[in-house]
């Protein structure tokens, strides 16, 4: 099929909810991406922090094949092996006690907003169920996590919103004036990827979860794009030295397949017994099988490198002709820059290289194991395209 019966195809039966760049993604290995017609693709998108290792990673391929070949799916009904294998994995590398598996950023994030509900309605009666989020957050697209989105862009058509959600400015003074009585959970991402990749002051967030524990305020943090190694450690809460009461996370956990856990500590561990929450399709056995294979192999030394990584693409980003600043944490990367970013990212796709765009920043979200020249093939594009 030619790409231009492709994009007819596309036009005609899928829904026009994508406002799609004018490629096509066949294959490919590592963070080379190809078309069908052999056009090749530096990738600094990774799906959108999906391809946590790439594509075409072996050990991940042999692990989805190898679950494949036994079971594709089962019923939370009952038990399976990599499910229960990666809610062990997942605690012991974070301390937390339980988790709950969805599909989805979304998905965990709704699971999060139902869990603070929950502990506040079994501990403090009605009345307690108000979740602050901040201004330029971004949650998801379901009604609820919507709703909980900070973003007026996103708060358009689908009226009325769910109730019970307020947006601050990203300080502890803005969070504390959203505060009160009725309020059980504040929710954060500690890099606001959709908002422009902008990282909170850690000050700043110290404070808020000082303020949260002394209230007995449950403290979400939503990893979905920066967790699984892409700040550089495991999650960006690490890097600030808080201790969350929920985590959430999704993306990169699976390497590629929908996955989205929800992760409980200590103070929220119980909330849920049977009835309260589920999933069909959640904790997906072929899905876990990818995600053990991807946590399995976050250790300290890659870790380091996506550090490394990090710092040699900032240092030759901020010499780019154009950029104003560099902004963000590991390889969650934001550029602003003096030119429209849609404009370069088309651009930067004619030469060869996929980037994606946050607000009116480029956002760089590349594999966590992009190879050095693959790094320096995609810095020599942007700055041929920022330089111009």
């Amino acid at each position: 099929m030619e790409f231009r019966e492709l994009k007819e195809k596309d036009g005609k039966y899928i829904a026009a909810t994508y406002n799609r760049f004018s490629a096509e993604i066949y294959d490919g290995n590592g963070a080379t991406l190809r078309s069908e017609d052999g056009k090749e693709y530096i990738d600094f998108g990774s799906g959108i922090a999906v391809n946590s290792f790439g594509v075409n990673d072996r050990e991940w391929k042999d692990a989805v094949i190898a679950q494949i070949n036994k079971v594709q799916h089962a019923s939370n009904l009952y038990y399976t092996r990599p499910q229960a294998e990666l809610a062990e994995l997942l605690c012991k590398k974070t301390g937390t006690r339980k988790v709950f598996f969805s599909n989805s950023g979304a998905e965990a994030n709704e699971c999060a907003i139902k869990a603070a509900r929950k502990y506040s309605f079994d501990k403090y009666g009605e009345g307690r169920f108000h979740i602050v989020t901040l201004k330029n957050s971004f949650h998801g697209r379901t009604m609820a996590t919507l709703s909980a989105t900070g973003q007026d862009v996103m708060h358009k058509y689908f009226m009325p919103f769910l109730g019970g959600f307020s947006y601050a400015e990203p300080t502890f003074a803005g969070v504390k004036k959203e505060c009160g009585n009725g309020t059980c959970a504040v929710m954060l991402e500690l890099v606001q990827g959709e908002g422009g990749v902008k990282a909170l002051d850690a000050t700043e967030v110290k404070k808020i979860e000082a303020f949260c524990k002394s209230n007995d305020i449950l403290l979400i943090i939503d990893e979905v794009q920066t967790g699984n190694g892409r700040t550089g450690r495991l999650y960006a809460y690490e890097h600030y030295g808080i201790s969350p009461d929920i985590v959430t996370t999704a993306k990169g956990l699976a390497g590629g397949l929908p996955l989205g856990a929800t992760m409980f500590f200590e103070k929220c561990e119980n909330t849920f017994s049977a009835g309260d929450h589920g999933s069909t399709f959640g904790g997906n056995p072929v899905a876990c099988a990818g995600a053990l294979s991807i946590l399995s192999r976050i250790d300290e030394k890659l870790l380091l490198e996506v550090q490394g990584k990090s710092a040699y693409l900032r240092t030759h980003l901020g010499r780019i002709a154009n950029v104003v600043e560099v902004s963000g944490l590991g390889l969650m990367i934001g550029l602003e820059i003096t030119k429209n970013a849609r404009e370069v990212a088309e651009k930067c796709l004619e030469r060869g290289l996929i980037v994606l765009t946050a607000k009116n920043k480029i956002r760089l979200l590349p594999p966590l194991t992009v190879s050095k020249g693959e790094m320096d093939a995609g810095l020599k594009i942007l700055n041929e395209v920022l330089s111009e």
